[in-house]
């Protein structure tokens, strides 16, 4: 039976999806200290710099029709690679509770019956999308999207009808924090964007219009989280939403939003656990993590999110990193050994340069400089190789 391949307008879809969430309308509430110019350009460098990465991210599983952790096989071995496996499995045990966490906590602050009821409610929905499919979610997917886009419409008019700003007292934030908090969000897709454009019919345009599609829909939900703050004096969207009179509308907004993006976490673990064992059905192992997922969100504070998004940039970004220079320089795509010490330890180095680099406030933020350090250590030690070969 032939594979089916997936749209580019579906891969559209599922991006503008994952984009859409509570998890990145709250984390644009911390923008607003900044006011209104300087948080818009903070946010927009941000994702160039994050979608920039995501796009060669989702380039290379889509060229060589494999997996995100697949892909890292390339780069760090068939066992070495395994280590990112896990801590991609981890990071997504992780979205999915604060994603469920924040899901609930926003749909009982407009009708209020237990945060515990909507964390099973979203949790259930999350399920039924896996048993669905990635592949079977086609006309789902649009309608639930179509839906989406026209209640977050509402929703920005809502913000940003009100005209005037008010003062935002409290935590100042610098702006290369900020920039690398904009970068954090598209970088903790990087480990999954290929298990969606491997199966793309055209993984280039696919890919491309991935990367920009959640690009633009990111910034607009950052925007929407910084807009209620600057303009409502209200970071809570929950609120907003009861005080717009947007009751049903709102409830709809939070619970697809949530769901399409968490699923994506979910089905992405149920994929990054192939990788370590044939015998191991994704699709069981991504219910699996919605129930522990689920379980966190009920027992356990998962309100902010800013150290968990830096601990994701810096494990995946100098990983990403030595993936570029080995694909679209040195030209490397294939498995050579079972540990690639070599890279394998620039990793190191690179996770611990991204660790220093967060503690100088640098105007792009700790990503960029990092992964062009670990992108230029990788080719030097390369050719330091070749040369002791000669």
């Amino acid at each position: 039976m032939k594979e089916r391949r997936t749209s580019v307008f579906e891969n559209g879809l599922i991006w503008f999806g994952a984009a859409v969430s509570i998890a990145e309308i709250l984390t644009g509430t911390y923008f607003a200290p900044l006011g209104f110019t300087k948080g818009f350009l903070a946010i927009l460098i941000g994702h160039i710099i994050g979608c920039a990465m995501l796009f060669l991210a989702g380039l290379i599983g889509g060229k060589v029709r494999k997996s995100a952790m697949e892909t890292t096989k390339m780069s760090f071995g068939s066992k070495g690679a395994l280590l990112f496996s896990l801590l991609n499995i981890i990071q997504l045990v992780g979205w999915t509770g604060i994603m469920i966490y924040d899901g609930a906590l926003a749909v009982n602050g407009i009708f209020n019956i237990g945060n515990w009821i909507w964390c099973i409610v979203i949790g259930g929905l999350i399920i039924l999308w896996i048993l669905i499919g990635i592949k079977n979610l086609g006309k789902v997917n649009t309608v639930a999207m179509g839906a989406l886009f026209a209640l977050t419409i509402i929703l920005s008019f809502v913000i940003f009808d009100k005209g005037s700003t008010w003062n935002i007292s409290g935590e100042g934030m610098t702006f290369g924090a900020a920039v690398e908090l904009s970068v954090a969000m598209p970088l903790s897709w990087l480990p999954l964007i290929s298990d969606y454009t491997r199966e793309a019919k055209k993984p280039v345009k696919a890919t491309a219009v991935s990367a920009v599609t959640y690009g633009a829909v990111s910034c607009w939900m950052y925007m929407i989280g910084m807009g209620a703050a600057l303009f409502t004096g209200e970071a809570d969207i929950a609120q907003i939403m009861v005080k717009a009179g947007l009751g049903i509308a709102g409830l709809l907004i939070v619970i697809f939003s949530t769901v399409t993006t968490t699923f994506l976490d979910a089905y992405s673990a149920g994929i990054s656990s192939e990788s370590l064992s044939a015998k191991i059905s994704g699709k069981w192992v991504a219910v699996a993590v919605t129930v522990v997922g689920m379980i966190g969100a009920i027992f356990l504070p998962l309100a902010d999110i800013t150290d968990f998004l830096y601990f994701i940039g810096s494990v995946f970004a100098p990983m990403i990193a030595i993936q570029i220079a080995d694909f679209f320089i040195l030209k490397r795509n294939t498995e050579t050994s079972a540990f690639n010490i070599c890279n394998l330890m620039i990793w190191f180095v690179g996770f611990v340069v991204y660790r220093l680099l967060m503690r100088v406030d640098i105007i792009v933020g700790s990503t960029l400089p990092d992964m062009v350090i670990t992108i230029l250590l990788c080719v030097v030690v390369s050719k330091i190789k070749r040369m002791g070969r000669k």
